[in-house]
Formats: structure tokens, sequence, C-alpha cells
């Protein structure tokens, strides 16, 4: 039996999903995560980052190997999207 250790950004303990083989994908992992924590995909998305190399994971076919540590980011259904706005900021001297 393998895992994946997962901690939430906002919260202090981390917690392991288990699964088969030496790696699982992104996807399967975000579906492990969010059935263990009892979220809908339709309220939220997870962002998984790596715990040690900070790189986030954006593939969903990306395999993470067993025994790894992972960030999990709460973010809206679909991503976040920019704004598409830019704010100018204006000094007087």
């Amino acid at each position: 039996m393998s895992y994946v250790h997962y901690k939430f950004s906002s919260k202090l303990h981390s917690k392991t999903v288990t699964f088969d083989g030496l790696h699982v994908t992104l996807k399967e992992l975000k579906r492990l995560i969010m059935r263990r924590e009892r979220l809908l995909a339709t309220e939220c998305d997870l962002q998984i980052t790596n715990d040690q190399t900070d790189k986030e994971y954006t593939d969903d076919e990306a395999h993470i190997r067993k025994h790894s540590s992972v960030i999990v980011r709460l973010t809206p259904p679909g991503g976040v999207k920019p704004a598409g706005r830019t704010l100018t900021v204006y000094r007087s001297l």
C-alpha cells in the first residue's frame, strides 16, 4: 500500500491518502482528497503543490510518486481567472 501526505495550506497537521502502485495521477489524487475531506467538485477545485520543490502540478495526468508530501489549496471551480484589469498607482512628489 502506497501513500501521499497532504496538508491544507491553512492547517497545521497533515493527513494521508492511500493508493495502490508506485505513483498516482494528479486527477486521482484530487479525487481521493476530495472524497476524504467530503468536498464537492461543483463547489471547489484543488491546487496541488509539491511540498519540497514548491512546484505546482497542473497536468491532470502528472504522476506523483508514492510517499510524497503535497500542499493543497482550495480554489473556485474552474480555477482562478485573471481580472483583466491593471492597477495604476500615481504618486505625487
